[in-house]
């Protein structure tokens, strides 16, 4: 199993929608964490978050948020980063 350190944002369009930006991967939980941290004076939202998975075979773990700000649509974001 490989453990991904992601960094998901989220950006307010032009109808008022909240929307995914480019996740970003990042080496390790502190620089997750850091790089979030940072994203958050500039996103509507933000989280951080690890996973687990093994993709050869196609073993995914749920994953973990690690630290979060603003705005996240949880369930529509949750839902997308899973895919």
């Amino acid at each position: 199993m490989i453990t991904y350190y992601v960094v998901q944002s989220f950006y307010v369009d032009q109808h008022h929608r909240m929307q995914a930006d480019e996740p970003i991967l990042a080496k390790n939980e502190q620089q997750a964490r850091e790089t979030a941290e940072s994203m958050s004076e500039r996103k509507a939202g933000v989280v951080a978050f690890s996973r687990k998975a093994d993709p050869a075979i196609g073993e995914y773990e749920d994953a973990i948020v690690l630290v979060q700000f603003g705005h996240i649509p949880f369930e529509d974001a949750m839902l997308d980063m899973a895919s």
